[in-house]
């Protein structure tokens, strides 16, 4: 039920830390917990996993609990991006 306001693109915890702004949709291929708890931190809106990963069991438990939501495409970073982007989230 969160607002999207943009987005980011980044595998990179410490880069999602430092750029990530409240409201954004993070895209990225990692799938352990530690994603959930940066977009908590960063109180993003959701996670988008990409090339097709599956979450850890974990990931998805602390994503419900924290009210943030967890996607999976088999697109790549790249094209999720750029969607993402042609849709006017900058």
């Amino acid at each position: 039920d969160r607002e999207v306001t943009g987005g980011y693109t980044s595998d990179l915890l410490s880069d999602a830390i430092a750029h990530c702004k409240a409201g954004v949709v993070w895209i990225t291929l990692q799938t352990h917990p530690n994603i959930v708890a940066v977009g908590a931190l960063k109180e993003i809106s959701g996670i988008i996993i990409v090339n097709g990963r599956a979450p850890e069991q974990e990931t998805i438990a602390k994503a419900e609990s924290e009210s943030i939501a967890l996607m999976v495409t088999e697109s790549s970073a790249f094209e999720v991006t750029g969607k993402l982007y042609g849709m006017g989230l900058r």
